[in-house]
Formats: C-alpha cells, sequence, structure tokens
C-alpha cells in the first residue's frame, strides 16, 4: 500500500523540542517525523495515500465518524508545535509522495516562509463572529423609533397614526443594514490598538454554524491576528461590544487562540504533491 507524508505544518527548527518529536501522527499511531531545511521544519506523519485519493476517498471524507478525529488530531499537532515555534499551518489532508518533494517545498519556498514565520511570531489568531437575530433587532429598531416618534404620532388621527407606524416599520430593514455597518465600523476601530492585522472571511449558512432553526443568521465573520499580550484587552473590548449590542439582537462570538489559518500564504501544497 502506498505511503505519502501528511503534513501539519511548518515551523522553525530551531524552536523545536529535542527530536524525535512527542505525539502520534493522523491515524493516532505512526509517529510524528520532520523534514528540514536550514532553519525551516515541516512537521509530518505517514498515512496511506488511498485514505485521501482513489475510488473510496471521496465517501470517506464525507464520513464524519472517519474525518472528525482527523481533523481533531491535526488541529492537536498543530497546537503543540505552536508551544514551541510560530507556525504555517497546512490545509487537512495536504499529502506530498515523497521526502524529496517535501523538501523541495522548504527550498522553494524558503524566503516566503521565513517571512511568514517572522511576521507571525509572538501572535495567534482569533475569530470574531456575529450573529444576528434579524426579526428579534428590526423588532428593537422599530420599537426605540415609536419611542422617538411618540408625541409626535400622538397628535395623529388613528388613521394616520397607523399608516405612519407602517412606514416607520417598512423602513426597518434599511435602517438595521445601517446600524450593522456602523456596528463594525466601531468595533473594528475599537480593536485597531490591539491587532496585527485583520481578514474578513466569508459569511457561513445556519447549516454550517449549527444554527439552523435557530433564528441567528452570521453578519460578520473576522480573523485577527492579536499579539499574545494584547489578547486579554482584545477579549474584554469584544466582551463590551457583545454587552451593548446583544438586547438589540446582535450576538458576537470570539473563539481562539488559533494557528494562524486565516493568513497563510498561497504555497505548492497540494495533496499529491
Amino acid at each position: 500500500m502506498p505511503r505519502g507524508l501528511y503534513l501539519f505544518c511548518l515551523a522553525r527548527l530551531s524552536r523545536l523540542p529535542f527530536l524525535p518529536l512527542e505525539g502520534q501522527g493522523l491515524d493516532g499511531q505512526s509517529p510524528l517525523e520532520v523534514a528540514d531545511f536550514q532553519d525551516l521544519a515541516a512537521v509530518w506523519s505517514p498515512v496511506p495515500v488511498e485514505d485521501f485519493s482513489g475510488p473510496d476517498a471521496a465517501e470517506r471524507l464525507r464520513d464524519l465518524a472517519w474525518i472528525g478525529p482527523r481533523v481533531i488530531r491535526h488541529q492537536e499537532v498543530v497546537a503543540r508545535v505552536m508551544r514551541h515555534s510560530p507556525v504555517l499551518p497546512a490545509r487537512f489532508g495536504t499529502i506530498f509522495s515523497s521526502a524529496e518533494k517535501l523538501e523541495k517545498l522548504l527550498q522553494y519556498h524558503h524566503d516566503t516562509i521565513n517571512k511568514f514565520l517572522e511576521r507571525v511570531a509572538g501572535q495567534e489568531e482569533w475569530a470574531v463572529k456575529g450573529l444576528l437575530n434579524r426579526s428579534g433587532a428590526k423588532e428593537k429598531l422599530f420599537s426605540l423609533k415609536l419611542a422617538r416618534e411618540a408625541g409626535r404620532l400622538r397628535a395623529l388621527s388613528p388613521g394616520k397614526r397607523y399608516f405612519q407606524e407602517q412606514r416607520l416599520r417598512a423602513a426597518g430593514e434599511q435602517e438595521l443594514q445601517r446600524w450593522l455597518q456602523a456596528v463594525c465600523r466601531e468595533l473594528l476601530a475599537d480593536l485597531r490598538d490591539f491587532i496585527g492585522e485583520v481578514r474578513e472571511r466569508q459569511l457561513l449558512s445556519r447549516e454550517a454554524t449549527g444554527h439552523n432553526g435557530h433564528n441567528k443568521e452570521m453578519v460578520l465573520n473576522w480573523a485577527f491576528l492579536v499579539p499574545k499580550k494584547a489578547a486579554p484587552s482584545f477579549r474584554s473590548r469584544i466582551r463590551e461590544a457583545n454587552a451593548r449590542h446583544s438586547p438589540r439582537g446582535l450576538v458576537i462570538e470570539c473563539t481562539g487562540p488559533w494557528p494562524p489559518y486565516s493568513f497563510t500564504p498561497a504555497l505548492d501544497l497540494e495533496p499529491g504533491g
């Protein structure tokens, strides 16, 4: 059975603990190995190539019972290496056909990898997501507008008051969008002193976020590079923002720290490389 080299991440060789590395590879049994070039290291483990390619691979990769533990193990290995060195995490399922091809990657992309590891040293990725109860938020906005217009509306006849209230309600979606944009601008400005970089990520469906049926939709999805020393202040600002906006239907979630998955440069890290 052909064996491939499953890549977990790239790191600083000089920062790794004594070799061989402790822990198991993707299958929970194979050892962790290291390929190196100058001061760069690639952490990998052997895997059967047919696990990720061939006629049965597509079905296997859709099987949560099979893929779930391997995704978790991938993340655990990257996180373990990150405790010692800055890392460039590989995408799950990145496999090389030989040690020579993996070492060529280190040589060919040496400068790019080196600069990236310098850039992320001492920093962690934090994910910030905004989940909106749209109907609840619109009702809250409508209630606030009614309160502001209460004096004027009371002076109208019942018929005119009804039509004015309906106009206020109809304008709710546009006002909600303006409010969301203002919240995003305010939050980014408030976090600027605590972050290195920010990436705007794709908004996910309710099914993907696990909120299907809970009337919550994702309206913001950001990744931040945060210096470790600034992380407590960063998280505190997120909690403050959540306390301000959650009563109006916008819940801001913050998770991390993660390896810098959202900031990795594009390398030739294709399965079967």
